[in-house]
């Protein structure tokens, strides 16, 4: 089996899961693939029914208050928009000198994602899959991601074994299974747990 490396991302330029409640991906390889970085975690399970828009407005609202609320903390300077994509809520924070709130591989992005859900749940009780990007982090580290999955996948179709990528984030795993997912004669799946868990891109069966 063939080992890839990830190439480190860049500090964000001006630019998300898998939920705090919680988001990890899943254990299933079918949740990977299909969900973003959401698996419920303390939060409990997974909200059952569905948000309607305006709800899921409300949340970016609560979660761009409290964000706000961060940057004034830390004596950052930093434009805050809210909206929904995708199905779900988001915030995005533009501005320069916000590298720290990214950190090394997003990890501290990742922190604040899960505090910023742990505010909306308190005000909401419901458990959310915001999604929030700093600096446009999320958005280059997608275009990496893309062409890492891209470059595994013509190693399988050229060798016909199955390649092993570093480990990843839950987000990180969802943007390398839908490049993989969008290609003919491959397939992706997860392995491990968390903090070591990656994606093995094989042939299809």
């Amino acid at each position: 089996m063939t080992e890839t490396s990830i190439p480190r991302a860049e500090q964000p330029l001006d630019e998300e899961e898998t939920p705090a409640l919680a988001v990890n991906d899943d254990d299933t390889d079918a949740d990977d693939a299909e969900v973003d970085d959401d698996t419920d975690t303390a939060a409990g399970t997974r909200a059952k029914k569905a948000v309607g828009e305006g709800d899921l407005f409300r949340q970016s609202e609560i979660a761009a208050d409290y964000v706000e609320g961060l940057l004034d903390i830390l004596d950052y300077d930093g434009d805050i928009d809210e909206l929904v994509a995708a199905g779900r809520p988001m915030v995005e924070v533009v501005g320069e000198r916000l590298q720290n709130l990214v950190g090394q591989r997003g990890a501290t992005l990742e922190a604040l994602q899960e505090l910023t859900r742990l505010a909306v749940f308190r005000q909401t009780g419901t458990p959310s899959r915001l999604l929030l990007d700093v600096g446009g982090y999320r958005a280059n580290r997608r275009k990496e991601l893309a062409a890492v999955a891209k470059n595994a996948v013509e190693k399988v179709k050229e060798y016909g074994e199955p390649v092993r990528l570093e480990a990843m984030s839950a987000f990180e795993r969802k943007c390398v299974h839908d490049v993989v997912n969008a290609m003919s004669g491959v397939a992706s799946e997860s392995e491990g747990v968390e903090p070591n868990r990656r994606i093995v891109v094989r042939p299809a069966d």
